[in-house]
């Protein structure tokens, strides 16, 4: 039962980290594709999802909770006799990679300004309305 719990962590971790990239990396992809003028970067489930998913990342912090997918992760390894990690994935990650311990508050500041950005960005370059299609001119 201790290798079902490890591989149930690890797969709840990997969601995880899924997300995280997703809305990371896809603020980024977004501009590009703008840019570049590609049809998914205004398709507008993408955009609303992606706006979607920093704002309930901004409640969480703002609200002082910890994320569920976090929880859960720690839970499972509990239940699989593994060591854990304190604080918020996030932090952990940060940690991990630049060995930077930061404080709560920098976090929420960090996760907020990061919010700020898709949402000027959703404003600035707003996905096309479904079922509505540009008209393209002939001549």
């Amino acid at each position: 039962m201790t290798l079902f719990y490890r591989l149930a962590a690890d797969a709840v971790m990997l969601i995880h980290l899924v997300y995280f990239l997703t809305v990371v990396l896809g603020l980024p992809a977004i501009w590009v594709g703008i840019i570049y003028r590609h049809q998914w970067a205004r398709n507008f489930w993408w955009r609303c999802g992606h706006l979607l998913m920093i704002a309930i990342v901004v409640a969480e912090a703002w609200a002082g909770i910890s994320c569920p997918l976090t929880e859960w992760e720690h839970q499972l390894r509990v239940l699989a006799r593994q060591e854990t990690y304190s604080g918020s994935f996030m932090a952990n990650l940060v940690h991990n990679v630049m060995f930077y311990d930061a404080p709560k508050w920098v976090f929420t500041m960090a996760h907020t300004l990061f919010g700020l950005l898709v949402l000027i960005s959703f404003l600035v370059a707003p996905p096309h309305w479904p079922g509505i299609r540009k008209s393209v001119e002939t001549n």
